[in-house]
C-alpha cells in the first residue's frame, strides 16, 4: 500500500524547486507530516505551518490565508498527500520555506505514517540567499540565476527577477524578521492627506492598502514619505516596495484588512511603479451575508455585497469630538438571503454617489454596528465597487433579475423585535448545545439565537382564522357563513384575518430541532401573508404546496424563546 502511494509523490521535487526550479514539475505531489497552527493577534483569521515531504527532504511551510479552510474542513491532515497548484519559494534568516498559495488535497490516496526518512533541505554557505520563485499552474515567475553570478560574494537580496528587482516576497511571509525585501503589489485603496497637531508637534499622513496573489497589507507614509510618495502611488496601480520599510503590529482600530501586520515606509524606503501591470489580483473580498450579520461582532470590520434597494439624501452631521461637520448618506442594501441592512457612507462619497438602483455593489471595510439591530458604515479605509467583475456580483445580480426584485426582506431591526426574546444579547447556540444544555426544560424560560436551515414545514394548520379587531388576535368561530364570531370581543366578523403558527424543523452541522414560529415570522418565511397563502390553498393545492417548498432549505438566524409547556396533562 505504502509502496503504490509513494509511487505518486514527486521525490526529489522540494531540492530543484530551490536549486533548479525551471526543471522542477510544475504541479508536484507531496506528503503533509506536520501542521500546527500559528500564533496570531486576537480577532485575526488562524494561520498554519505545515511541513511537506517528498520522501527524500522536507521543507517548512505557511498556508497563505485563502487555503486555511482545507484545514478547517479537515481535509487537510498529518500523513494526507497534496497536489501543489501554487507556490512561492523563499529563505528567510537562512532557512529554506514554501509559501502555498494554492494546493488540492488527493482524497483518493488516503492517509499513511511518514513515507521514507526526509531529511531537511541543506542550506549552502555559498548558497544562502533567496531564490525568486513563484511557482503556479501556469508556469513560474523568475529566472534561474545566471550560473557565473557565482564568482564573488553577494549580497542577501541578489537574485535578480525578470523585472530586473531584488527577490519578490510574497505579502504573507512579511515580518518584522524579515530585514531585505521587495514586494510586488497592487494599490486597492489610497487615503487623502490627514494633518495632526498636537503638543509635540504636528505633522501629516496618508495610508494605502496594498494587495498581492498571497494576501493584503497596510502601509503608511508620515511626513517626508508623505510628500514623496501621495503623486507616485494610485489606486489600481502595481508598485515594487523594498526595504527598509518597518514591518510592525497593525493597528487593528485603523486598518480592516485581515493582517497581523503593517508597513511604515522610512527614509530609504524605494517605491516605484511597476511596467508589468498585470499578474496581481485586482481586489480581495471575504464577504459576509447580510443574513449572518448578527452574529458579527460589533465593531468587527467586514465586507458586503448586495443590491442598492433605496438611496437616501445626503445629510450632515456635527462631531461631538472635533465639532467639524460631516457629510452622510444612507443606503439600503438586500441580498439573496432575504435580508436588508442600512449601510451608511461619508465625506465625498457620499455627496457624489451618483449609482443606480438595482446596482450590484460590493464594500471592502464597513464597520458594524448594533444600531437598530444591525447596521452599516463606510470606514475611510474602505472602498466601493459597482458591478464588479465577479463571480458573487453575477450571482446576486441573476437572483434579483429572477425573484429578488419582487421579494420581501427581512431587517436586522425585525429581528430584535420579534416575540420575547427581543431587544436580549442572546447567546448564539447550535442545535447540538441546545439540546446538550436542556435549554427549556427548567422553570424560568431560555433564550438564545442559532441559525438554522429550514428542511421542513408542516403544511396542516399553519394558520388559524383570528379576530379583526385591532390588538386581538383571538381564533373566530364561523357560526354560519360569512359570519365569524369572536368571543372575547363579543363581536361578529364578515371574513377571518388568518394568522401564521406554524410548525418547522430546523437543523443545522450539528442536528436537527422543531420550531413554533408566529404570524411576523411566518410572512418572512413564506414571502406572504397567511391570508394569501390560505386563498392560493384553496385555489389551488399545488400552488400552495410550491410556496412551501420555496421556504424549504432556506437559511435564517432564529431568535428563541425556549419553555416547557404542559398541555392535556404532558410535558412539552
Amino acid at each position: 500500500m505504502a509502496a503504490d502511494v509513494a509511487s505518486h509523490v514527486n521525490r526529489g521535487t522540494l531540492h530543484l524547486i530551490f536549486e533548479n526550479p525551471a526543471s522542477a514539475v510544475a504541479e508536484p505531489v507531496l506528503q503533509c507530516v506536520q501542521i500546527k497552527p500559528l500564533a496570531g493577534q486576537q480577532g485575526a483569521a488562524e494561520r498554519f505551518r505545515i511541513v511537506l515531504s517528498d520522501i527524500d527532504n522536507f521543507v517548512q511551510c505557511m498556508l497563505a490565508t485563502q487555503v486555511s479552510h482545507f484545514v478547517h474542513e479537515g481535509k487537510l491532515r498529518k500523513g494526507c498527500f497534496v497536489r501543489m497548484k501554487s507556490f512561492q519559494a523563499n529563505e528567510v534568516k537562512g532557512k529554506k520555506i514554501l509559501i502555498v498559495l494554492g494546493l488540492e488535497v488527493l482524497e483518493e490516496l488516503g492517509e499513511c505514517d511518514k513515507l521514507g526518512e526526509p531529511k531537511t533541505l541543506e542550506v549552502k554557505a555559498e548558497d544562502a540567499k533567496p531564490q525568486s520563485t513563484t511557482i503556479a499552474s501556469n508556469g513560474f515567475y523568475g529566472i534561474k540565476p545566471q550560473e557565473n553570478a557565482m564568482q564573488q560574494p553577494l549580497p542577501s537580496r541578489s537574485t535578480q527577477s525578470h523585472s530586473g528587482h531584488a527577490t519578490i516576497y510574497p505579502i504573507e511571509a512579511l515580518s518584522p524578521y524579515a530585514h531585505k525585501w521587495t514586494i510586488k503589489a497592487r494599490c486597492t485603496s489610497k487615503s487623502e492627506i490627514k494633518t495632526w497637531h498636537n503638543k509635540n508637534g504636528e505633522g501629516r499622513l496618508f495610508t494605502v492598502n496594498l494587495l498581492d496573489e498571497s494576501g493584503e497589507i497596510r502601509a503608511t507614509a508620515f511626513k517626508d514619505q508623505c510628500d514623496a510618495f501621495f503623486n507616485i502611488f494610485q489606486e489600481g496601480g502595481v508598485y515594487y516596495i523594498s526595504a527598509p520599510c518597518r514591518v510592525q503590529l497593525a493597528k487593528k482600530q485603523f486598518s480592516n484588512l485581515n493582517n497581523d501586520y503593517e508597513l511604515t515606509f522610512e527614509t530609504g524606503t524605494v517605491v516605484e511603479k511597476a511596467e508589468e501591470q498585470s499578474g496581481v489580483p485586482q481586489v480581495r473580498f471575504n464577504f459576509t451575508s447580510i443574513s449572518d450579520l448578527q452574529t458579527v461582532e460589533k465593531d468587527s470590520t467586514i465586507d458586503v455585497i448586495g443590491i442598492l434597494k433605496e438611496v437616501g439624501d445626503t445629510s450632515q452631521i456635527v462631531s461631538k469630538t472635533t465639532n467639524k461637520p460631516y457629510d452622510k448618506r444612507e443606503l439600503t442594501l438586500v441580498d439573496n438571503t432575504n435580508f436588508s441592512v442600512r449601510l451608511t457612507i461619508w465625506g465625498n462619497t457620499a455627496t457624489n454617489f451618483e449609482v443606480m438602483l438595482e446596482s450590484v455593489i460590493a464594500f471592502k471595510g464597513v464597520r458594524v454596528s448594533d444600531f437598530g439591530g444591525r447596521s452599516l458604515s463606510l470606514l475611510s479605509s474602505g472602498s466601493m465597487n459597482v458591478n464588479p467583475d465577479i463571480d458573487e456580483s453575477h450571482r446576486l445580480k441573476g437572483w434579483y433579475e429572477a425573484q429578488g426584485k419582487d421579494g420581501t426582506f427581512a431587517s436586522h431591526a425585525s429581528m430584535d423585535s420579534m416575540g420575547a426574546a427581543g431587544g436580549r444579547g442572546d447567546p448564539l447556540k447550535t442545535i447540538l448545545q441546545v439540546k446538550e444544555e436542556n435549554l427549556g426544560m427548567s422553570e424560568t424560560p431560555d433564550y438564545f439565537t442559532t441559525k438554522a436551515t429550514i428542511i421542513y414545514i408542516k403544511q396542516e394548520n399553519f394558520a388559524y382564522p383570528a379576530c379583526l379587531s385591532p390588538d386581538c388576535n383571538k381564533k373566530v368561530v364561523e357560526e354560519e357563513p360569512g359570519q365569524w364570531m369572536c368571543a372575547k370581543c363579543e363581536k361578529s366578523h364578515p371574513r377571518p384575518d388568518y394568522r401564521y403558527i406554524m410548525s418547522m424543523n430546523v437543523s443545522d452541522h450539528t442536528g436537527q430541532i422543531w420550531l413554533n414560529c408566529f404570524d411576523d415570522v411566518g410572512r418572512m418565511i413564506m414571502g406572504m401573508s397567511a391570508d394569501q397563502l390560505n386563498e392560493l390553498k384553496e385555489n389551488s393545492d399545488k400552488a400552495c404546496e410550491d410556496a412551501f417548498q420555496n421556504s424549504n432549505c432556506t437559511t435564517w438566524l432564529f431568535k428563541c424563546r425556549a419553555k416547557m409547556d404542559n398541555f392535556q396533562d404532558q410535558q412539552r
